[in-house]
């Protein structure tokens, strides 16, 4: 039977490293310039190490674009695709259709693209759209109910990816809305970074006890969910679907609690693979994770046990 791959994002050559010992199958790595919601920054005169470093663990590499890009961003894609190419990365992670068209200007059409367009990929015909020109692999939105994405997997003419752990992007505007508003107030940063620190929060004035990141980037102001997805104990159903890619979000968390989220689910898959007919949820597999996980970060099934109106 086919395993499940097991997925997560790195954001530095010590970061694909640990991940391989923790049992990831594959990893992201990108370029602030050219993708968003990133980890770290690993540029393009480093990729073709990266990829080596990761091939050499056993992971695939799938390097992001997935920014909105503006002109100028779209003209500097072909020549960063010729270097994805060169680096023999695996595939690339796309949501903006202009990087097809770079890619073809590139001569790169070749390179295998996993369509992420974040919150839009809510049904499999838009998804088999993009496998018709090109696409092996569908992201699926975070708002997906279980019913919607086992549906999703049934008819989809490409391989299947969700997130099952971690925060989730749940806004996002390509302004520098904090970075703007600071320097408004004359002050050049603001206290605990725009970034990987955890010091900006959205409060909403009728839950003032919940708190929800804000993760500026490059590619604009993110924010993020105030608690954790986590799928460990629910997985069965997704397996069973033959779910090709499940992914442990790395963003905004300490590489340490990343590695011991993969080897829980590492576990997980691993069980499932050896039984499928005898699997089932053990709960030494979420102890470790559980002592790492922060006391404001509730974890949650996110929307995969609920009914999603848009």
């Amino acid at each position: 039977m086919k395993r499940t791959e097991l997925l997560t994002a790195a954001g530095s050559l010590e970061d694909i490293r640990l991940y391989a010992k923790a049992g990831a199958d594959a990893v992201q790595i990108g370029e602030h310039r050219f993708g968003a919601r990133l980890p770290g920054n690993i540029p393009a005169a480093m990729l073709k190490e990266a990829v080596q470093t990761a091939h050499g663990s056993g992971l695939k590499v799938y390097v992001v674009a997935n920014r909105i890009f503006d002109n100028a961003g779209a003209d500097a894609l072909p020549g960063y695709l010729e270097q994805v190419a060169e680096a023999r990365a695996d595939a690339v992670v796309f949501g903006d259709p202009s990087l097809l068209s770079a890619a073809k200007e590139a001569g790169v059409s070749h390179l295998p693209l996993h369509w992420n367009p974040e919150m839009t990929a809510t049904n499999y015909k838009t998804a088999n759209y993009w496998a018709d020109r090109g696409a092996v692999r569908a992201v699926l939105a975070r708002e997906l109910n279980m019913e919607q994405v086992l549906e999703f997997k049934k008819h989809c003419k490409a391989d299947v990816q969700v997130q099952v752990h971690g925060v989730t992007n749940i806004f996002h505007s390509k302004r520098l809305m904090v970075q703007s508003y600071m320097e408004h107030r004359g002050e050049r940063d603001a206290p605990g970074g725009f970034g990987m620190e955890r010091g900006l929060y959205l409060i909403e004035e009728e839950r003032q006890d919940e708190r929800y990141p804000i993760y500026e980037d490059e590619a604009g102001t993110h924010i993020m969910s105030g608690d954790d997805l986590c799928m460990l104990d629910a997985l069965e159903d997704l397996f069973a679907a033959g779910i090709d890619s499940i992914k442990v979000e790395s963003l905004m968390k300490p590489a340490a609690y990343n590695a011991a989220a993969l080897q829980a689910y590492r576990q997980a898959i691993d069980a499932y693979v050896a039984d499928p007919a005898g699997y089932s949820y053990r709960e030494e597999w979420m102890e470790p994770l559980l002592r790492l996980q922060p006391a404001d970060r509730p974890l949650t099934y996110g929307f995969y046990f609920k009914e999603q109106v848009y």
